[in-house]
């Protein structure tokens, strides 16, 4: 199913299927084997364009900063994960991505039998504790991603298999655009078109007046195109307010992230005014919050990214949530290379989220630690099908962008 010009996806057509339960069982059979080893890369990726969250305060292009995570079994077989973080957009560093896996998690982990998901967050919970949301849930996902790697390659199945699911052959994608300046816009729509997209995401705020002119102008270069408004939580609520109706106007078909996540009462008025349907993003890290959010009548949807709610586990989580609720599911990623990018997409292919799907790391990243890089073709991605992750990763190439912390 792919979302469309104000055709939204509300509900895929899969249920969440049964977790695993009980540590030292894959997929229902019993496994002697224990968590051996867990190694953190921590690396930054060389980068192409301009995405203004990788921006330093002189306007410079920095790399995209990631730990990368690989967690051996006492049986040999390995899982890969990744956590991604971006200071400029939350509270988590490389470093602190680093030394929390680094310090923490591995300590904790190693040795033990090699737990289900639901286990490995009640384990990383007691090392990291929650506060209002989990507590460095991107740290989290680095090694909830490659715990669930390893259980699909020990039971030689990929992770759509893993949950009992048929994944979807490709994810159409949408196209970012974030100018410098508005007149950089039109070469911006033309290199997207000129690769095969005909979606796109614009990121706004702070200034309504240069974000309808942004929009009006994306939607005359692909009028049967969806339109994806972003603020990143950079509009206040009066502002938002006034300015929902003139976006959707200009032909937004959806506005994600208007406010700061605890600008409830804002929330609840860009809702109950319903100029546009309202996503959430930054806000949404734990399943108990969305829950909280849903009764209180706040959004419309979510851009998911798993990268960003702890991983796979909890990302699966709230989907459930939205499909109960009839909420919309959007597919997103915060830059995400490589192997984040492939549990993002096992996860979107495996739930029907088709896209339109703001998956943009193969826009700004220039590099690649897979042995076969996930390339966009036409505007799509497939969704890779071997066992895991269904990716091959070269530890060379790893090295080439390692960096000492």
């Amino acid at each position: 199913m792919n979302c469309t010009r104000r055709a939204f996806l509300k509900k895929t057509g899969a249920g969440t299927a049964a977790l695993m339960v009980g540590g030292g069982t894959v997929l229902g059979r019993r496994t002697a084997a224990t968590i051996e080893r867990i190694q953190v890369f921590p690396v930054v990726y060389p980068m192409k364009g301009r995405f203004k969250f990788f921006e330093d305060i002189r306007g410079t292009m920095r790399g995209r900063a990631a730990a990368i995570v690989k967690i051996t079994a006492s049986d040999g077989v390995v899982g890969w994960g990744e956590s991604v973080p971006i200071p400029r957009w939350s509270y988590e560093t490389l470093e602190s991505v680093t030394s929390t896996i680094r310090n923490y998690f591995a300590p904790l982990l190693t040795g033990l039998p090699v737990p289900d998901p639901a286990e490995l967050h009640r384990l990383m919970s007691t090392a990291i504790a929650p506060s209002f949301n989990t507590g460095q849930p991107i740290a989290k996902a680095g090694i909830d991603i490659a715990l669930h790697d390893l259980i699909g390659r020990m039971a030689d199945i990929s992770l759509p298999g893993v949950w009992g699911l048929t994944p979807a052959k490709s994810i159409t994608l949408s196209w970012t655009l974030n100018p410098k300046t508005p007149d950089l816009l039109d070469g911006l729509i033309d290199q997207g078109r000129s690769l095969g997209y005909r979606h796109f995401n614009v990121k706004v705020s702070p200034d309504p007046d240069t974000d309808l002119a942004l929009c009006r102008r994306a939607r005359k270069a692909a009028p049967d195109g969806f339109l994806w408004a972003d603020a990143n939580g950079g509009y206040d609520p009066d502002t938002a307010l006034r300015t929902a109706p003139m976006l959707a106007d200009a032909g937004v078909d959806v506005l994600e992230q208007p406010l700061r996540p605890n600008c409830i009462s804002g929330y609840r008025a860009l809702k109950k005014q319903g100029a546009l349907p309202i996503l959430m993003d930054e806000g949404l890290v734990d399943p108990r919050t969305l829950e909280e959010f849903i009764a209180l009548d706040m959004l419309d949807g979510v851009a998911m990214k798993p990268s960003r709610c702890g991983g796979l586990f909890p990302a699966r989580l709230q989907i459930d949530l939205l499909h109960r609720h009839g909420l919309m599911l959007l597919g997103s990623g915060l830059t995400d290379p490589d192997i984040s990018l492939a549990a993002t997409l096992a996860l979107f292919g495996a739930y029907g989220c088709t896209g339109p799907a703001a998956l943009n790391g193969p826009q700004f990243i220039d590099f690649s630690v897979l042995k076969e890089p996930l390339l966009p073709r036409d505007g799509t991605l497939r969704v890779p099908r071997g066992p895991g992750l269904g990716i091959a990763v070269d530890e060379e190439k790893i090295r080439d962008i390692e960096v000492s912390i």
